[in-house]
């Protein structure tokens, strides 16, 4: 007996086609008339209302959001304070010289461009290089 003569001991089952006609009538295996008769028909799943209450987690609007720097000069200090006047990012915001984002107060960079002649007590803010050795030269107070 050669490899060629073999024969298994139990013929393999014939595969069913669907959807072809033959032995399972008018339906051809998709089941009864409507939606699920169709091709390429989408159901909802049964779950769909549980899935719908879980929070949405990925996707831009739940990145964490970049930090808000605003910026002001030197120039600017000057204008609108006085001689030994205490400057913050809130105190600014009460003036209504700089706007809220989004309900907070932003943060605030100073730049050094303009220049500076008084003396101010200055709290809470970032400073460039130039903006801080100004201060410095006139003494201010930072905080």
């Amino acid at each position: 007996m050669q490899t060629h003569q073999l024969k298994p001991k139990k013929l393999l089952k014939k595969k069913k086609r669907v959807g072809r006609g033959g032995k399972k009538g008018t339906y051809s295996g998709r089941g009864g008339k409507g939606q699920t008769a169709r091709a390429g028909r989408k159901m909802q799943p049964i779950i769909r209302e549980l899935i719908k209450k879980y929070p949405k987690l990925r996707g831009y609007r739940f990145r964490k959001l970049a930090r808000v720097v605003k910026t002001i000069s030197l120039d600017f200090l000057d204008k609108n304070f006085q001689e030994n006047e205490q400057v913050s990012p809130v105190i600014l915001v009460e003036k209504k010289l700089i706007r809220r984002y989004k309900g907070s107060v932003p943060e605030i960079k100073i730049l050094g461009s303009g220049k500076l002649t008084k003396k101010l007590v200055l709290e809470g803010f970032i400073f460039s290089e130039k903006a801080l050795e100004t201060a410095k030269k006139l003494k201010c107070e930072i905080k």
